[in-house]
């Protein structure tokens, strides 16, 4: 029980109920069955692209390409399925093209030791220009009326199946990380580099690994995406890096590395999904929607800053606890 109370998760979790109280006493029409599991329903894509940014989150480095991989992979599938290609085809086309650009940026980050921030920003303005080139601006539209009906396909009730297996992908990514040895190695690279590569573990090829990971989410979540618009633009998946870093800091990732879970993640995303819909039911515009989000990115992260610099300081004074207790038994023994 006490180790459940302190998990970061239940914090998230918790804020993710208060605020649904706090917008059902404003507008109790919002708490019904129908609003709560639609607000679940709508957070597959920011779920599925937090997932794979908290993998970069964890080693300690960030990835501000994931809004143009998700962009990217969406139009190139897009296009594809609008043509007639096969879907399996599609699907596999899309997801190398994530990896691929995870790799681009794990090579970046990891091998060349190019800060992950610059290098990912560099990624991201070539593919979002790459998304210009390969459609001439144009939308990407017409798609197969079937791949667009995968997102709204219902389950059981109002819960639909894209989010049900969204759901479990979550359990079990989380699953390997915590009960697995490799799945362990990035948050212990995040942790402590430097310590992790004298233990045995591969800090470069894990760091490597975790981008690739999340390119091939951001993949996925591309693939997701355009089933769930319909279309595709040149400017889509704009904005998505920066709600997917927002859901992961606010599911208890710390941005220095190390610390949090995909749990987490997906919590955090279903906040920051859940963003749009609230407002409405507080009467107020969509416009505001931006404005929130970097709001609450600010103060996660003036919160995540205070609450490091405290855990420094007490572990500082442990140490010094620790010596000072050591050398007063010693001169206490020497008497």
């Amino acid at each position: 029980m006490k180790k459940i109370l302190k998990a970061r998760e239940l914090s998230s979790f918790l804020f993710l109920v208060v605020l649904f109280l706090i917008v059902g006493i404003l507008n109790p029409s919002f708490l019904t069955a129908g609003n709560i599991i639609a607000c679940f329903n709508d957070s597959v894509v920011y779920i599925i692209v937090s997932v794979g940014m908290a993998f970069a989150i964890f080693i300690g480095e960030i990835d501000v390409s994931v809004g143009a991989n998700l962009g990217f992979t969406a139009t190139v599938v897009g296009c594809m399925l609008r043509d007639g290609q096969n879907w399996a085809v599609a699907f596999l086309t899309g997801i190398l093209i994530g990896a691929a650009i995870g790799l681009f940026n794990g090579w970046g980050v990891a091998v060349m030791n190019v800060p992950s921030l610059i290098f990912t920003l560099g990624t991201n303005g070539v593919m979002r220009g790459m998304m210009y080139v390969y459609t001439g601006g144009a939308w990407v539209e017409n798609l197969p009326a079937e791949f667009k009906q995968l997102y709204t396909m219902p389950l059981a009730g109002s819960i639909t199946v894209s989010f049900t297996v969204t759901a479990v992908i979550v359990v079990v990514v989380h699953l390997l990380l915590k009960h697995t040895k490799r799945g362990r190695y990035f948050i212990a690279v995040g942790d402590n580099p430097a310590g992790a590569t004298l233990v045995g573990i591969p800090a470069v090829r894990t760091k490597v690994v975790a981008y690739v990971v999340c390119g091939i989410f951001a993949a996925v979540s591309g693939i997701v995406f355009s089933s769930r618009v319909g279309f595709v633009t040149a400017t889509s998946g704009n904005g998505y890096e920066m709600k997917a870093v927002a859901a992961c800091v606010l599911g208890g990732i710390s941005l220095s590395g190390g610390v949090g879970s995909v749990i987490g993640a997906s919590i955090g995303a279903v906040i920051m999904a859940s963003i749009s819909r609230l407002l409405v039911f507080m009467e107020l515009g969509s416009t505001y929607d931006n404005t929130i989000t970097g709001v609450m990115l600010l103060a996660i992260v003036v919160v995540d800053a205070l609450m490091q610099r405290r855990t420094a300081e007490m572990n500082r004074r442990q140490r010094l606890a620790a010596r000072t207790g050591s050398a007063d038994f010693g001169k206490g023994g020497n008497a």
